[in-house]
């Protein structure tokens, strides 16, 4: 059943009938952007040279967040994106189009060169502007969430990681010592000074290099809290790895910008000190993260990032004997960052690939069920359960391999509560078989037409089962010739 939301077909509507009012033009291309974690939808619209990113949420303080430090960030001269205009409902805006080239993205093709080098120092430049400029005088009643990231935050960063990654991983510890230990901890760092404005996800996919400027994107969770944390949040994230020296000098360079913007005076070495223990915070809130994300919702671009996570972590404690200094926190996280345990989430670390090899098919039950493979066995799954977007004109001529397919699937269905369920039957199976050196399973998945669900549903399976056991997969759409295309 839809859900209370509106679907894909009436958020597009609704945000080009708001592009015709603001630009005076109708709107020829509407491109779904891929989704993340949250309920925001994002869509690039334009006609001819005019582009822009149209946003629907139904979540109406985030988005009064967002317009509220979007206003603040630019009166301070602070690259954000433009919002162009806001429905009356204020579930819906179109913002300025910054393109699709992160700093993220700039780190992975272009390494750690200089200019890249250069981009982060003037990343956190900008931060300083932020936390210290616009700071001073930020509302924080403005905070859709959180207003503050203190000690009862800190304790739910923890228990994050605690619960969605540690217990996870079948190490044995003292479970009341290690909560007596972690409470401790988010004590004495919710009393850290100074209190700024603390960004909160200030990662480089945030950033965005535009006509060569740097752009904030997704600050919808600002709040106040200690400036290191969002640090940290940068030099530590897990998939760009920055080089340790890169580490140390660009919070040199960061420390600088403070002092070229004659904010008052602070001291250095206890805020030195206050960044390392918020680099560990961070790290353990991202374990959670990627573990909630990725080992409980399966979600295949989580995963291969634990292994990452895992070696910051390793590096960190090794460079920190001291931090944290509570025993039960520090054992743990030492079992936790082996190396054994960063290979069991690193497919590549992988020197031999296994021989099992997995064929993965969609079909249409109105054609003819797969055949069997060799060994007579494998699976077998009924996507007709599941809403049909093949029901909606909209979709008719879209498949599974689309955008507005998945997202349709993703968000107005109970698809991943399906595919949840077939990750855990088939793992088993899969398991079993690298373990016993089997070398063929089959997986196959079928709906009405063959077009939607089906091809949906064998992808996903697909790339989740490359990226966590690193085996072999072959997908084969068997109604593809019968497509309904435009």
């Amino acid at each position: 059943m839809i859900n209370k939301n509106k679907t894909n077909v009436q958020i597009t509507l609704i945000l080009e009938k708001l592009f015709e009012e603001h630009f005076e033009k109708k709107a020829e291309v509407v491109e779904a952007l891929p989704v993340s974690g949250s309920d925001r939808r994002y869509y690039r619209i334009s006609n001819g040279k005019t582009s822009c990113i149209g946003t629907y949420n139904t979540n109406v303080a985030e988005n009064n967040t967002y317009f509220y430090f979007t206003e603040l960030f630019r009166k301070h001269q602070i690259n954000v994106p433009e919002i162009y205009t806001i429905s009356k409902d204020r579930r819906s805006y179109l913002q300025q189009d910054l393109g699709k080239i992160s700093l993220f993205d700039m780190v992975l093709k272009e390494g750690y060169t200089e200019p890249v080098r250069k981009l982060y120092h003037r990343a956190l430049a900008q931060l300083a502007k932020v936390q210290w400029i616009a700071g001073r005088e930020a509302d924080y009643k403005q905070c859709f969430a959180s207003k503050q990231f203190d000690e009862k935050a800190i304790m739910s960063d923890l228990l994050y990681f605690k619960y969605y990654f540690a217990d996870l991983q079948g190490i044995p510890y003292d479970r009341s010592g290690l909560i007596s230990e972690m409470e401790m901890l988010s004590k004495d760092l919710g009393r850290v000074q100074p209190q700024m404005l603390m960004y909160r996800d200030f990662q480089s996919r945030n950033i965005m290099v535009y006509d060569n400027k740097l752009y904030f994107i997704d600050f919808q969770g600002c709040m106040q809290g200690p400036p290191q944390y969002d640090i940290a949040s940068l030099l530590w994230q897990a998939r760009a790895q920055l080089p340790p020296a890169w580490k140390e000098d660009l919070l040199n360079g960061y420390i600088s910008s403070i002092n070229e913007l004659h904010v008052p005076r602070m001291d250095e070495i206890y805020f030195r000190r206050g960044y390392v223990q918020f680099v560990l915070v961070r790290l353990l809130q991202v374990l959670g993260s990627y573990g909630f994300r990725g080992l409980l919702q399966h979600k295949g671009h989580f995963i291969t990032s634990i292994g990452p996570a895992l070696k910051n972590l390793e590096s960190f404690l090794a460079n920190h004997p001291q931090t944290p200094s509570y025993p039960e926190l520090r054992s743990l996280l030492e079992k936790l960052s082996t190396k054994d345990m960063q290979d069991r989430y690193n497919t590549s670390a992988s020197t031999e690939q296994p021989k099992l090899a997995i064929q993965v098919n969609s079909f249409s039950y109105k054609i003819a069920l797969p055949k069997p493979d060799a060994h007579g066995g494998g699976f077998i799954f009924d996507c007709r359960g599941i809403l049909n977007p093949g029901r909606f004109d909209a979709y008719k001529t879209l498949t599974g391999n689309d955008e507005m397919v998945r997202q349709f699937l993703e968000r107005e269905t109970k698809m991943p509560d399906y595919l949840n369920y077939v990750y855990a039957i088939v793992g088993i199976n899969v398991e079993d078989y690298l373990s016993r050196g089997f070398e063929q399973l089959s997986v196959s998945f079928g709906c009405t037409g063959g077009q939607h669900r089906s091809v949906y549903a064998a992808n996903q399976l697909a790339e989740y089962l490359k990226i966590r056991y690193n085996v072999a997969v072959t997908v084969t759409h068997q109604n593809e010739k019968n497509w309904v295309l435009a």
